[in-house]
Order: C-alpha cells, then structure tokens, then sequence
C-alpha cells in the first residue's frame, strides 16, 4: 500500500537530531538504528581488478579479508554495533552466481564475529542498477532487470538485513542536463522519469523485502545530485545549480518511502535530512570520512541529523598503518564516539550545531543541508502529492533560499552566483504544474532517441 506523507514528522528543530528518529528500525542483531546513537556504516570493494571466471576466487578472498578485517578492528574499538554495506561491482550484477557468493561471505564474517566478539552487526545489500547498459535504456524488463532482481532475492532470501539501489531512472537525460546546466531537463528527469521508474522499480523491491524478512532501505540520487557535486567541485557547473539539484532529488527519494521504505537511506543520498524530516525514518549520511570516494563541501553538516555514517566506499589497497577499509572502520567509529558522547553529555544539539555551523556559512550546497533550510523546505513540499510538482516546487523553493541567504551575506556565494540564480528562477517560472502539459512541452527540445517513453509509463 502506497504512503503518502502529508505532514512532517517533527514539529520541533530541536528534536531533528543525529542518532534518533520518530521510526527507529531494529536490525536481526538488536541494533536500534535511530534508537539514540549513531552507528558506523562500512562500505568497501575490490582494488582496480578484471572480474570473471578465472580470478573470481581471488575477489572472493579479498572480499573475505576486508570483512574479517573491519569487523575485527571494530571489535578491538568496541563498537556497540557495525552497518555493512555490499556494493556489487557491476559484474557482481551482470553474474549474479558472484554477487550472492560474496553477500554469503559477508553474512558469514558477521555471524563469526558475533560468536567470536559479541559484535553486532547487519548488512546493507545494494546491487549496482545495470538498466542503464542498454542505450537507450529498457527500464522495466529484460536481461538486466532480471539479474538484478536475482541479485535481491536471492541476498536477501539468504539473511540480508536491508536492500538499497542507486537506481538510474532518468540519468539518460539528467546527464546532459548537467553539462548545460540546464534547470528545465534536469526537472523533467528527475520529475517525471525519476519518480516514475521509483514507483515501478520499488514496488518490486519492497515486494522481494517482505518475501523474504528483509527491510527495504531506501534509494540514492548519486548518479543525479552527487554527479552535479562533483562537477561543481571541478569548476565545470555552477555550485549553486548543483545545490538546487540536491534538493530538487528529493522528490524522487521520496518514491521509495512512499513504496514502502523505512530506512536507513543511502549513505550518499546528501537528500537523507529531508527524508528524514518528511518521514521520520533513520538515514545514513557521509561527509569528511568519505574523502577516499570523493571530495565534497558538506564534511561535517551532513552528520548533523545522521543515524548511521559511512565512508561510501574505499578499495581494498595497503596504507601505512593497515588495509584502507580498515583504516575508515577506525575513523567512523571514532566520529560515532564523538557523536554518541555529547548526546550522553547532554550536548546533541550544540554539537549538531556546530557540525552545522562549520560548513553552512562557506557553499550554497552545504547551507541547503542546514536543518533549518532543511525543515522549511520540507514542509512546504508535503503540501502536495504531485512527485513531479514536488520536484518543480522543491528547485523553486532552494533558488529562493539561497537568493536571500546570499543577499544577507550569511553564505559565501561567486559573484555569478545571483545571476545563475535568477536564470533558473525564470526557467522554472516557465514549467507548468501539469506533468503532462511539461511533457508535452519538453518532446521539441529532448533528443527523444535517447530514452524509451513506454519505459517510464509514458507515451
């Protein structure tokens, strides 16, 4: 049965905090993630390697020591409880003998190390979505829908305790939408594409979840919001287009919790505080220890209302001290000690604020994630129920906080920033509320040979 969230679930800014959640979620182990504390969320896959037949039992291996490796030292750190995140590489996919063999593995290590440390532990499943293999995609049938449903059901049949997805819905046009930075098609794919293959796709998740006593987490915008992060990062887009982009993801996440997600989120859905806002679930974020994936301007914001903290994901490569996985197991439970200790002191809240206040004043895309902005926005995006329209009233609502927070001079802006601002604030004004009246609009100025309309419900 489809949610619809129509309010928010905190009505105090004081009580949207790190660590708790109005819908806290226990894990087969007993961890209670949202239940008061935050738990590290380790995320980890092969060195640059060829995937197959022949050195398929090598990457099984090395999958084996890293998992022996983080839960040991987690151990050694005593850990109140570890969040493991399986990435597949796309050929754990493609092969789905493969991805379930190392899932197996995983499951394994963590029910060794619960007999052998009392270690409590659980794992997030995540196949890679390979839709986007075919050109123009097929999004709803075929060899790689079927794989990676494999891939889920049978992960999850075996002991998995979530499910998750960076799905791709969409990023055939959002792609080049961000090149061009163009606000209009970065809408209608996130829109009207992207919400539209998260209902499809996550109908099926939530299904294959409750089939086999697994929860269904929740989905990430990383092809979408975190693409733009990274290509504002490198000068090639403006920063305040892809702090609008950030925001207008929302909607599209929103999807998979209206299908029947509960949480934790996606770890590199930066859209995790307004998900948790508009449905009191437990999100998981990352930030400064994510550093080894990618650089970003929103290192300690992004903890200020997080649940679980990742790494996103570091290879399996030799540092000074010890294997990389490793080294991020010791520095996200030391981030979590950190946090935990000032909820025990009384501190939740200032130390939120400070986490806060260290990155909100210095990038348009870290001042989108203040609780605050957070809540506000939030609150007028559940005035609907139109994804579509979410999406539209979600950019249009983030150009408007930052035009003020920059005109205040409470946020550090480029002198063209104004000037993208206003662009995009006058190509929204030009969207109409109707998602098939844009569709309609959209048809003359799309490359329509590059995505398949049947495949996302339209003609």
């Amino acid at each position: 049965m489809v949610k619809k969230f129509n309010q928010l679930a905190y009505s105090n800014l004081d009580d949207f905090v790190y660590g708790s959640c109005p819908n806290p979620v226990t894990t087969k182990s007993g961890m209670i993630i949202g239940g008061g504390q935050v738990f590290p969320e380790i995320n980890f896959t092969l060195p640059g390697m060829d995937v197959n037949d022949t050195t398929i039992k090598k990457a099984y291996t090395i999958y084996s020591n890293i998992i022996e490796g983080v839960l040991k030292r987690a151990s050694e750190l005593y850990a109140p409880g570890v969040l493991v995140e399986f990435e597949t590489v796309p050929d754990f996919t493609e092969n789905p003998k493969y991805g379930i063999e190392v899932n197996r593995i995983i499951l394994n290590a963590m029910k060794e190390a619960n007999e052998k440390y009392g270690l409590k532990s659980a794992i997030r499943t995540t196949p890679n979505d390979l839709r986007e293999f075919s050109r123009p995609p097929i999004m709803r049938s075929g060899k790689y829908l079927d794989t990676m449903l494999e891939v889920f059901e049978k992960c999850a049949k075996d002991g998995s305790d979530f499910i998750s997805i960076e799905s791709t819905g969409g990023k055939e046009i959002h792609d080049g939408a961000l090149v061009k930075a163009d606000i209009r098609t970065a809408i209608f794919a996130l829109g009207i594409l992207g919400c539209n293959d998260m209902e499809f796709l996550w109908k099926n998740l939530v299904d294959i979840a409750e089939a086999n006593n697994c929860f269904p987490a929740g989905d990430s915008a990383c092809g979408f919001a975190n693409t733009a992060m990274v290509l504002a990062e490198k000068g090639f887009i403006p920063h305040v287009f892809a702090a609008v982009i950030r925001v207008a993801a929302v909607p599209r996440a929103l999807v998979a919790f209206e299908q029947g997600c509960v949480g934790p989120s996606k770890d590199c859905a930066y859209e995790g505080p307004f998900l948790k806002a508009i449905t009191g679930c437990p999100i998981s974020m990352e930030g400064k220890t994510a550093a080894g994936a990618h650089l970003s301007p929103v290192g300690n914001i992004a903890a200020a209302v997080a649940d679980t903290w990742s790494n996103e994901s570091i290879q399996q490569v030799k540092l000074l001290s010890e294997m990389a996985p490793v080294v991020a197991m010791e520095q996200l439970i030391y981030d979590c000690r950190l946090m935990n200790a000032a909820t025990n002191k009384g501190q939740q809240i200032l130390f939120r604020d400070l986490l806060v206040d260290s990155d909100a004043s210095l990038d348009v895309q870290a001042y989108v994630l203040r609780p605050d902005v957070v809540m506000r926005i939030s609150a007028e995006l559940v005035k609907t129920q139109d994804n579509f329209l979410r999406t539209k009233i979600a950019a249009k609502l983030t150009v408007q906080e930052l035009k003020k927070a920059i005109n205040e001079g409470i946020v550090k802006s480029d002198r063209r920033d104004m000037k993208w601002l206003d662009k995009m604030e006058k190509a929204i004004d030009t969207i109409p509320d109707d998602a098939g009246e844009f569709y309609e609009q959209m048809k003359s100025e799309l490359d329509m040979t590059k995505f398949i309309p049947s495949e996302y419900g339209l003609k």
